[in-house]
């Protein structure tokens, strides 16, 4: 017991670091937010819910020491980096096309179904698993959380404490932008915020190929 607690100030910044980085708004959150205000809660949670399995999968890569190990050959880092790139290029030119779609259109979306649904969880869980600074985060994370006599319940506790947080800030967005205020804004500028996503989804894409590896 006063080992954990020795490891306690560590696992607190690790935690506020996360949560600093989750909760600061980037493409995957912006996504979140088109979505629920698009879409309806359910879209919003679902995309959540992908973005963070996503984030899940690296930390247990990163337990694993894997992440560590791509990060390490350059070559993988630099093909998960232009699948990346291109996959946000594909978020981008979905935006647009939404932008440019009449608003009697989207009615159709409203009704959001198991297979659109799979379809969404799916989009979100690549965003991120796409993302090479999800790969180099987790490794910061684990740089400042664990020493070499860190117990083991210390990197549970940084595995599902950081599970939760990210869980906490995606679906908490989702929530708060399906609520009825936030979609009625968001029908009368629809055009202008999907067109801005895609150009930050373009800026996003062209910045991560555009960066060292």
């Amino acid at each position: 017991m006063d080992n954990i607690s020795t490891q306690l100030p560590n696992l607190l910044l690790v935690y506020a670091a996360f949560a600093l980085a989750v909760g600061s708004p980037g493409p995957s959150t912006l996504a979140i937010m088109a979505a629920s205000m698009e879409r309806g809660r359910g879209a919003g949670v679902t995309l959540a819910l992908g973005v963070t399995a996503g984030s899940f999968t690296w930390g247990l890569l990163a337990t694993a020491g894997v992440s560590t190990l791509l990060a390490a050959h350059e070559g993988a880092l630099y093909f998960i980096k232009i699948s990346g790139g291109l996959y946000l290029f594909f978020l981008a030119w979905k935006s647009a096309r939404s932008a440019l779609r009449p608003d009697g259109v989207r009615a159709a979306f409203q009704h959001v179904g198991p297979q659109d649904r799979t379809r969404t969880f799916v989009r979100g869980y690549l965003m991120h698993l796409t993302n090479p600074k999800a790969i180099l985060g987790w490794i910061a994370i684990m740089a400042i959380g664990l020493r070499p006599d860190a117990p083991s319940a210390i990197l549970l506790a940084m595995l599902f404490g950081c599970l939760g947080i990210s869980m906490f800030f995606n679906c908490g967005y989702a929530l708060l932008f399906s609520t009825e205020p936030m979609v009625r804004g968001y029908r009368k500028v629809r055009r202008w915020v999907e067109g801005c996503l895609a150009g930050i989804f373009v800026f996003a894409g062209f910045k991560l190929l555009t960066s060292k590896p």
